[in-house]
């Protein structure tokens, strides 16, 4: 198992730099620049900016000077837009705001929905089954940028039971409407992938073995099929996280909750490369440590992944 996982962090270590050093290309390809404005900066400004920040010197230098930063100081740079902020400041405000509703969401979404799917698939073509099924289809039709305003119009502008934005250090009645609204479609989605997988190993040889040697129906669930049924949901899981936890823009920009998704949309309007540079980083890290995190729980349920 040790050496399983120092071969899947060889392939991440590398995968991060590659992703950096495409990033940093890429936004220094797109035209334009941080300091570009409708009202053009004098000749005399703009060379003083760049030598500021760097931006004169080529291409490669400044490739690897941002490495060093992040890989010797996990320094992502000062924003170009305010001067007095780095971007570690600018994640250090909003990340945690992201994560605390978006790890919120995602217990809500695999709970609720691996809930969903084994039932169904253990009542099959039961009223069970069908409810589960219509609730999973109708929560998939309802992603988060049309259960939000929906959830501000019933629930706050009707009923005026709960707050319509704001954070207010993360309580309670202001987490209830973004966690519904992250959570929903990916609880649909696990729902249908738990059903599907579960019903294919109720069908197993072994599973039938089980229940011609008699074993109680709670014990052949949960010893026997309710493993082998996790794998594919498991290598959904990894993605939804990373997209929950960092793909808030629609959450951040209808409750106004202060999360990372409301400066990285902020940074691109405002062209502060820096901030977009950050964010992407740290989505793409994210992203490439929970598919690792996947692999080893994959590699944990079915050991003959590991050969």
């Amino acid at each position: 198992m040790v050496s399983f996982i120092l071969k899947r962090l060889a392939v991440a270590i590398p995968t991060l730099l590659v992703l950096i050093v495409l990033s940093f290309v890429l936004m220094h390809a797109a035209p334009g620049g941080p300091f570009t404005r409708e009202r053009a900066i004098p000749p005399e400004v703009l060379v003083n900016l760049n030598a500021r920040y760097g931006l004169d010197e080529p291409l490669w230098k400044q490739i690897g000077t941002y490495l060093w930063n992040i890989v010797a100081h996990f320094d992502f740079g000062p924003s170009f837009v305010y001067p007095s902020r780095t971007v570690n400041d600018v994640i250090a405000q909003g990340f945690p705001i992201t994560l605390t509703y978006g790890a919120i969401s995602f217990l809500v979404a695999v709970i609720v929905g691996c809930s969903l799917g084994v039932a169904a698939a253990i009542k099959q073509n039961s009223w069970l089954d069908y409810l589960a099924v219509g609730i999973s289809i109708g929560a998939q039709v309802l992603p988060n940028f049309v259960m939000a305003p929906i959830l501000v119009l019933v629930f706050t502008l009707w009923l005026g039971w709960l707050p319509g934005g704001g954070w207010n250090d993360g309580q309670w009645e202001y987490l209830i409407m973004p966690v519904v609204a992250l959570s929903t479609s990916f609880m649909a989605s696990i729902a249908r992938i738990t059903r599907s997988s579960m019903l294919e190993v109720l069908a197993q040889n072994h599973i039938r073995t089980a229940r011609a040697k008699g074993l109680p129906t709670r014990r052949i669930l949960l010893r026997h099929a309710l493993k082998p049924a996790m794998l594919p949901v498991i290598s959904y899981l990894g993605p939804a996280f990373v997209t929950m936890i960092t793909g808030s823009v629609v959450i951040d920009l209808f409750f106004s909750t202060g999360g990372i998704g409301l400066f990285f949309v902020n940074a691109a309007l405002s062209r502060d490369y820096s901030v977009m540079m950050g964010i992407t980083i740290l989505i793409g890290g994210l992203t490439i440590l929970f598919n690792l995190v996947v692999d080893i729980l994959y590699a944990w349920i079915d050991p003959r992944i590991r050969y």
